[in-house]
């Protein structure tokens, strides 16, 4: 192995989906966290590893967090460092046979995690941190014009700013906290009685193996993805990082400055998935003109890195579907991370089971998700609808946004949303209960109408709706009689007929009062007589009524989206994979298609 040929850099996902999209409470800075690392290494039940109740007394008792927030932080850390599916659905059974709190207490107690590395995670939320210098918004600093910004202003600006996507900002992240983030790793007795790291302290090879949760590399271009600890337990970095296999320890500043000369940028990150990753290419339907758009359809942009990413960061990449309807089921997706960007006036359907999703900066667009292991985070969209079964649902900076979600988890409601509406998971589609297990997900415990508003310094209340409440309320639970089930329209495998789980008691009552509505409606068409002439002019007449509510609602644009295209126009599509099977109408006339594009 050639030391010159070794890279490394931070991984994706602990960035990604790790680091909640909001700036941290202050009680998680450096200082804090230095005196909770000498704290959990000199009590019993901490190190290696520390159980929920011992998190619970040091966030609560030390930290001064809210238990909601302190298990907030823990529960994000559980779902990034991964279980086999068996493994979580085990754990959704236990929580849905939990009657009250101290049986829920009960069974987070079981839970622990790997201490070191969840000082890591700790600190990594100082990813979305932001600065006096950016919080004054729109001037440069310091300006006699600068208005002193708000709570909400500062929260809404740090949202808007968030990095998790970023992997420059990662690595100017990593770049610029290193000796901090192996200061967290070094052992107490190293450290001064103020918490500095002493001259000559030492990190021991266990400690590093803890640094795998941020940083991982290779030995060279297409070599194999390697946890950073084993680059360094190898020859040459071995030597040059001071590795003594009698203590089995590295001298920190040897180390740190080993480190430093071979960071690099992430090779599977999303700057080279733009750059080199696979792009792919679909039918294109032609402009709606029967709706009143002009000008020509945008050609959307789609790119992923699947065929070369290492597990964990394979990711999809889809910007500008513009008035378009874009589905896919496709083994190219499953365990992907998912970005959607600056779509507008589309309908996405993407039915695999997925890793995370994130919509950025998006409107006027229906998005139905297969199931998403970890989390779907909605961020700076307007006017969305979208459905999911999620271990996590998180909004931020949004406005008249409707989620139909199923989740085991509470969602966050983070900084800068107005107008959000939060409703029961409503549709499915032939292979979802397969999908959902193959993730872990179950249909209990089921927690969206239960959100967390989340600040920069913990909690709001979400039972104030006042002006006195810095964060008034952003939201409201769908009303049943506004409720209506949700049909995907396209033919599939799978033996899913239902929506999983069922409907809340409410929403399944207000459905049963539709359709009985309907049968009476049909009822008294059949029972009322007319002669021929005035069935066709009645006929005729509710056609018009009709084709009126769908270019008044938009349906028109989601129903002319799944008129197959023409036979020549698939000429040029990718051979990836085709959505959906052949044209159809299902009982409920609602139409049943193939994709105009097929990505």
């Amino acid at each position: 192995m050639e030391a010159d040929a070794v890279s490394i850099w931070p991984r994706m996902e602990p960035f990604l989906l790790g680091a909640l999209q909001v700036a941290p409470p202050s009680k998680l800075s450096l200082h804090y966290l230095r005196k909770m690392a000498s704290y959990v290494r000199a009590r019993d039940g901490c190190f290696p590893s520390m159980s929920w109740p011992m998190w619970r007394h040091i966030a609560c008792g030390k930290l001064q967090l809210h238990e909601d927030l302190a298990w907030l932080y823990f529960e994000t850390f559980d779902l990034l460092i991964g279980h086999v599916p068996e493994e979580r659905l085990e754990w959704a059974e236990c929580l849905s046979q939990c009657s009250d709190k101290s049986e829920l207490d009960h069974q987070r107690s079981r839970l622990s995690v790997d201490t070191l590395q969840f000082l890591l995670f700790l600190y990594i939320q100082q990813l979305n941190r932001v600065s006096l210098r950016t919080s004054l918004i729109g001037e440069e600093w310091p300006s006699m014009r600068a208005r002193s910004p708000s709570r909400s202003d500062r929260e809404a600006k740090t949202s808007s700013q968030n990095k998790n996507w970023d992997d420059q900002a990662h690595l100017s992240f990593v770049q610029s906290h290193l000796g901090e983030i192996l200061e967290l790793l070094v052992e107490p007795g190293q450290l001064s009685e103020s918490g500095q790291v002493l001259r000559g302290c030492q990190i021991s090879l266990d400690a590093l193996r803890s640094l795998a949760l941020l940083l991982e590399g290779s030995a060279g271009p297409g070599r194999a993805v390697q946890p950073v600890h084993r680059l360094f337990t190898k020859p040459p970095l071995q030597t040059q990082a001071g590795f003594c296999s009698a203590s089995r320890c590295f001298p920190l500043q040897k180390l740190l400055l080993c480190l430093q000369n071979r960071l690099a940028l992430n090779p599977f990150g999303i700057t080279a998935c733009l750059q080199s990753g696979k792009k792919l290419a679909w039918a294109q339907q032609g402009t709606l003109k029967s709706t009143g758009w002009k000008g020509s359809m945008k050609r959307a942009r789609i790119a992923r890195n699947t065929h070369t990413a290492p597990p964990g960061s394979k990711m999809v990449l889809m910007s500008q579907v513009f008035k378009q309807t874009l589905a896919k089921t496709s083994d190219k997706l499953n365990g992907a991370n998912i970005k959607i960007h600056r779509c507008a006036d589309a309908f996405i359907y993407l039915l695999s089971p997925l890793r995370s999703v994130s919509l950025d900066k998006c409107r006027d667009c229906t998005v139905v998700l297969g199931p998403v292991e970890t989390s779907v985070h909605i961020h700076s969209c307007q006017n969305l609808r979208v459905m999911c079964v999620s271990g996590r649902i998180a909004i931020g900076v949004s406005s008249r946004c409707t989620i139909h979600t199923l989740t085991p988890t509470r969602p966050l409601l983070l900084p800068g949303n107005t107008d959000i509406t939060l409703g029961p998971f409503h549709t499915f589609y032939p292979s979802l209960e397969d999908h959902m297990g193959s993730v872990g997900l179950a249909v209990v415990p089921n927690a969206w109408d239960r959100p967390l508003l989340v600040g920069t310094e913990g909690l709001f209340n979400s039972s104030l709706n006042s002006s006195s409440n810095p964060a008034p309320l952003c939201y409201r639970l769908l009303p049943p009689a506004e409720f209506n089930t949700v049909v995907v329209p396209f033919e599939m495998e799978g033996d899913t007929c239902e929506v999983p789980g069922g409907l809340p008691p409410l929403y399944q009552a207000a459905v049963e009062e539709k359709e009985k509505r309907i049968q009476n409606w049909q009822k008294t068409v059949l029972e009322t007589p007319l002669n021929k002439q005035q069935k066709q002019q009645f006929q005729d007449l509710v056609e018009i009524k009709f084709h009126e509510w769908l270019l008044e609602t938009g349906h028109r644009q989601e129903l002319d989206s799944l008129i197959p295209p023409a036979a020549n126009s698939l000429k040029d599509s990718t051979t990836d994979t085709q959505a959906v099977n052949h044209t159809r109408h299902m009982r409920t006339g609602r139409a049943v298609g193939q994709s105009p594009m097929a990505c």
